[in-house]
């Protein structure tokens, strides 16, 4: 009899637990090859799982942060850029490792999300995850806002 391990993606392995620091918080993070870097400063532990078509095959935590809490440290240039449906979301990523590690969100067009699982030092064990309905993204945006 084979062993059935649950769906485990490598930042969700059980470890140690790490103490949460005081809010707000600094952080840096970025793409897998270096050529992104931002800076975001985090004043919740607030954080989304979207099951859009998006989201979902991006994987990504959302840490939605205002534009004053974002800095892009380097890269404009490596970035590109998708967009679909109603255009308004900016899906960034890096043209030369492909990671999204952050984006302007339709939800908050005047902010960012940032990807929790692109920030360094942290552990997204810190964050209170809520589910997001972004297949019914028109009826449940309330719930973000």
């Amino acid at each position: 009899m084979a062993l059935r391990l649950p769906h485990m993606v490598p930042s969700d392995v059980p470890r140690e637990a790490v103490p949460r620091p005081p809010l707000p918080l600094t952080v840096e993070g970025g793409c897998h090859c270096g050529a992104v870097r931002f800076r975001a400063t985090f004043r919740t532990y607030d954080a989304s799982d979207c099951n859009c078509s998006m989201c979902t095959k991006k994987a990504i935590v959302h840490l939605i942060v205002p534009k004053e809490d974002f800095t892009l440290l380097r890269g404009k240039d490596a970035l590109s850029t998708y967009r679909f449906n109603t255009m308004t979301a900016a899906h960034h990523f890096c043209k030369t490792c492909g990671i999204h590690a952050f984006y302007v969100p339709r939800s908050h067009p005047d902010g960012f999300s940032v990807n929790g699982r692109s920030v360094e030092g942290i552990e997204l064990s810190w964050f209170t995850v809520r589910a997001f309905d972004g297949q019914n993204w028109e009826a449940s945006v309330h719930t973000l806002r």
